[in-house]
């Protein structure tokens, strides 16, 4: 595999990992990451993240080594902030700036100037760093908590880089899913960021526009780390090719083992009647004794070499087999098949509009609603699925998207001071599915099984299974209760309910569904989509994901509750 010969930044060797309740995470990893810029990717579960805590010094190793040229500063999936802290805290600068302004108050403690050391100019580099992220320098006074999700974010990350930039060695950064809640314009300022970076970094994602902004491109399949040099689209090509070679060698290999052991039954069927006829002749006495020991004689060990020829040949072939199949990745996808809904072309779907225009969704149409954090489109969604259950919701609730996320069991709130009660969202269905950014809903105490039934009661236990099966929740995971499920299992679960609803949704809505899937099951379920015969609403600042799911329409919603097609 080609891959950028640089001095490596981290080297694994053969590091293993394993839980408190002996649930071993990886195993026996080994390889390297240069010092430019990597994206790793790889299944859910793969033990991704569980690898760039280990790197970052947030875990250790239960046995095998990790030696990096830098202390890796590390962004985890999921930021835990106290809102209650400074910006300048989250900025990484924090302590430096009120020493800083305890000495230009006149304190001349020398534990300030030993806080401060030579970064007197770092008032000016923070407000760059917060112009970085998209946010004015007055913010370096205020709190974390007014800032919303997706500029904390940011914020952080602006935060590593301005603390590393004074670092005499090259910084090693991991990031992990960065742009999972960051809207179009967060996801712009943080590739701006990438294309600039300094020193090492490893991404974990599965935002392919990130990934394609990577000079590396790592997977961590089966506890093996492979480094490709390249990114994502160039490793899914090459990728691609060595698959197509492996199964064609596969092929190969099991045709000359097939054929080298028709020639070892050949042969020994001839051994056999060579045999029968010596013996034959034997008791017929048609040759003297003595001569007829040596033929057998002679013919045992012509026998004994040519089975032994024919033997090594068939284990040569059977070896070829098996190391051509270990080359075939036999991977387990998940395999969404949807059932017809039945929706005609010309079917009313849904209504959405800002209380001026109003656009409808007819038949089998793909719409997507973008906007940036904080406009209120999960809110427009919830509208849309409690309308359909018989009600509209009239108040605002938190939004997902740079908020909590109550889901559509949650208490009816207000988002801030603002009501948004001009938005129309109205399904002209009762049969709508919904998947929320939190997978809520599941019922914790009831099996997996359970949760299936209930959204499909006339189909059998057996099918269910079966169903299941495809989701890759088999033998007995499916008897499970939902809260013994991990975050990834939940999902696929979740997912599961949705899309094996019977009978099946007319339309199906989704929020973010990307944040929470790998790639490859990304790419089941846009198969899935393109084959569904029912209508799709999506939420998503996922621009690949949108144009793989053919969308028809684009509405956008502003901050001021304003929707315009795109």
């Amino acid at each position: 595999m080609p891959a950028h010969t640089l001095t490596p930044a981290i080297l694994l060797d053969r590091v293993t990992f394993s839980w408190p309740d002996g649930t071993t995470a990886l195993s026996d990893v080994s390889g390297s990451f240069g010092t430019g810029r990597t994206g790793l990717v790889g299944r859910n579960g793969s033990g991704k993240s569980t690898l760039l805590r280990l790197i970052a010094g947030e875990l250790s190793p239960t046995a095998g080594s990790i030696v990096t040229t830098a202390d890796a500063s590390y962004l985890p999936q999921r930021l835990t902030l106290d809102v209650t802290r400074p910006v300048a805290d989250l900025l990484g600068v924090g302590a430096t700036l009120r020493a800083l302004r305890a000495i230009e108050s006149g304190d001349a403690d020398p534990r300030h100037f030993d806080a401060v050391g030579s970064d007197w100019d770092i008032e000016a580099r923070s407000h760059a760093a917060l112009a970085e992220a998209g946010l004015a320098p007055d913010m370096l006074d205020r709190s974390v908590g007014q800032l919303s999700g997706g500029e904390a974010v940011l914020t952080a990350i602006a935060g590593i880089r301005l603390c590393s930039a004074d670092q005499q060695s090259a910084p090693i950064t991991l990031l992990d899913e960065p742009t999972n809640n960051l809207d179009r314009e967060a996801r712009a300022r943080l590739y701006d960021m990438v294309r600039s970076w300094r020193g090492a970094l490893v991404v974990v994602s599965h935002d392919i526009a990130l990934l394609e902004l990577m000079d590396d491109t790592a997977e961590l399949y089966d506890n093996e780390l492979s480094v490709f040099g390249g990114p994502y689209s160039e490793w899914q090509a090459w990728l691609q090719a060595e698959q197509d070679a492996a199964r064609q060698a596969e092929t190969t290999a099991a045709a000359a083992l097939r054929r080298e052991k028709r020639e070892r039954i050949e042969a020994e069927t001839t051994l056999s009647r060579r045999a029968a006829m010596g013996r034959k002749a034997q008791l017929e006495k048609r040759v003297p004794k003595i001569i007829a020991g040596g033929r057998k004689m002679a013919a045992q060990v012509s026998a004994g070499k040519l089975r032994g020829e024919k033997a090594d040949r068939e284990a040569n072939a059977r070896a070829a087999l098996d190391a051509a199949e270990r080359r075939v990745r036999d991977d387990n996808k998940v395999k969404i098949d949807l059932p017809d809904p039945g929706v005609p072309a010309g079917r009313r779907i849904a209504t959405l509009g800002d209380g001026e225009r109003s656009w409808t969704i007819q038949g089998p149409e793909r719409v997507a609603l973008i906007g940036p954090n904080g406009a209120g489109k999960t809110t427009l969604l919830e509208r849309l699925v409690y309308s359909s259950l018989g009600g509209v919701r009239n108040s605002v609730p938190a939004p997902a998207d740079g908020g909590v996320n109550p889901g559509i069991t949650g208490d009816v709130g207000e988002f801030g001071s603002r009501r948004l009660n001009c938005e129309r969202a109205e399904a002209h269905t009762d049969r709508v599915g919904y998947l929320p950014q939190r997978v809520d809903g599941l019922d914790e105490s009831a099996s997996v099984l359970e949760n299936i039934a209930a959204a499909a009661p006339g189909v059998g236990t057996v099918e269910l299974r079966n169903r299941l099966a495809r989701f890759l929740i088999r033998g007995a995971a499916v008897d499970r209760p939902v809260s013994t499920l991990s975050g990834g299992e939940r999902f696929r679960v979740a997912l599961a309910r949705l899309l094996l609803a019977d009978p099946p949704p007319q339309l199906l809505v989704f929020d973010e569904p990307t944040n929470n899937l790998d790639l490859d099951t990304v790419a089941q379920l846009v198969d899935a989509l393109a084959a569904y015969r029912g209508a799709v609403l999506v939420v998503s600042h996922d621009d690949a994901f949108l144009e793989r799911i053919g969308v028809d329409l684009v509405l956008e919603l502003d901050r001021e509750g304003t929707l315009t097609e795109r």
